[in-house]
């Protein structure tokens, strides 16, 4: 059996993130970045991972695994049961990076991508051996992992993510951009017709969505959220009664706004005056405080991302049970 080791090949928001989800599950992490910043940046981030996941759960988190950093990429993947590449989005870097993974990794090591947008099929075009292993961030809160590739690989992947309380969401089909993101594009492009044409600011759109839709998909979705919405005729009745709306000219879906340097300096202001007073640091930690908050107000009903924390804290208990043996038995 292989050790818990994980080689995390690119060191910035999501390789950090990665890099604090295995460690703190007990995982040795191998980080391989050539950025001189890498340590002192993955550094900030295992800072909130470490005041942040274990609030989020009532029984304890595994002894923390080791951390090293290596100029070698060889020597990062050495011995490593996972590796996960989260370098930038460029085709031809990530198929530079898959051939010395492979020379380098165990035959039977799982490579998983961080890509938010290429399928399997490109990034295997070379003949190597990678599953897409999209996370979101904050890795090491959030649960949701979308796996999409080769059925058995994606299927050990699973077990491994269930372990360190990630939930892994198995796709059927590759397509660009998995699923969550799609959807998150239909938002931002939407969101961005809506600031370029002066209808709304960015600070309106994220309090429309955080007082309103945001809080019910936490728990419940976009189906199961439509489907109480249609009352007790369910979602037959919701369908019926908004299906019409499809063919209303009410967004813009289909278009995109001109990507312009007026447009952005219009975004950046609008940002900054929402929320530049707070650093970066400080809006990291009210973002974590918020999650856990919410997370484990779902745990009481198992509902969302409350049923995974729960699925884990059972793991956790029984590990650490089989660790501390049998009990002794009474005179």
């Amino acid at each position: 059996m292989m050790a818990r080791k994980a080689a995390i090949i690119g060191g910035g928001v999501i390789g950090g993130g990665w890099a604090a989800r295995f460690l703190l599950n007990g995982w040795d992490v191998a980080v391989f970045d050539p950025d001189p910043e890498a340590e002192r940046k993955i550094g900030e981030v295992l800072t909130g991972a470490r005041r942040a996941l274990p609030a989020l759960y009532d029984a304890s988190l595994p002894v923390e695994g080791s951390l090293t950093f290596h100029h070698d990429l060889a020597a990062a993947v050495a011995g490593a049961a996972w590796v996960q590449e989260s370098v930038p989005e460029r085709l031809e870097l990530k198929h530079k990076v898959f051939d010395d993974v492979i020379h380098a990794a165990a035959p039977d090591a799982v490579i998983g991508s961080s890509t938010s947008g290429f399928k399997p099929s490109e990034l295997n075009a070379e003949g190597h051996r990678v599953i897409v292993a999209h996370p979101f961030n904050p890795v090491y809160l959030l649960p949701l992992v979308e796996l999409v590739g080769d059925y058995e690989i994606t299927h050990r992947a699973a077990d491994v993510l269930e372990t360190i309380g990630m939930y892994p969401l198995r796709l059927h089909h590759e397509i660009e951009a998995h699923i969550a993101d799609r959807l998150l594009e239909a938002v931002w492009r939407e969101s961005l017709w809506l600031v370029k044409d002066g209808i709304a600011t960015t600070e309106q759109i994220d309090e429309a969505i955080r007082m309103g839709f945001g809080l019910r998909w936490a728990q419940m979705g976009l189906f199961e959220t439509y489907r109480i919405a249609g009352g007790e005729a369910g979602m037959a009745h919701f369908m019926k009664q908004f299906g019409p709306a499809l063919a209303w000219p009410w967004t813009r879906l289909t278009d995109v706004p001109d990507y312009t340097d007026d447009l952005v300096q219009l975004i950046v202001g609008q940002s900054d005056a929402q929320s530049g007073h707070m650093g970066l640091r400080e809006l990291e930690t009210l973002r974590d405080d918020n999650l856990i908050g919410m997370m484990r107000a779902l745990k009481r009903t198992g509902s969302g991302a409350g049923g995974v924390i729960t699925a884990h804290e059972a793991r956790l208990r029984d590990s650490a049970a089989k660790a501390a043996g049998p009990k002794p038995t009474g005179a």
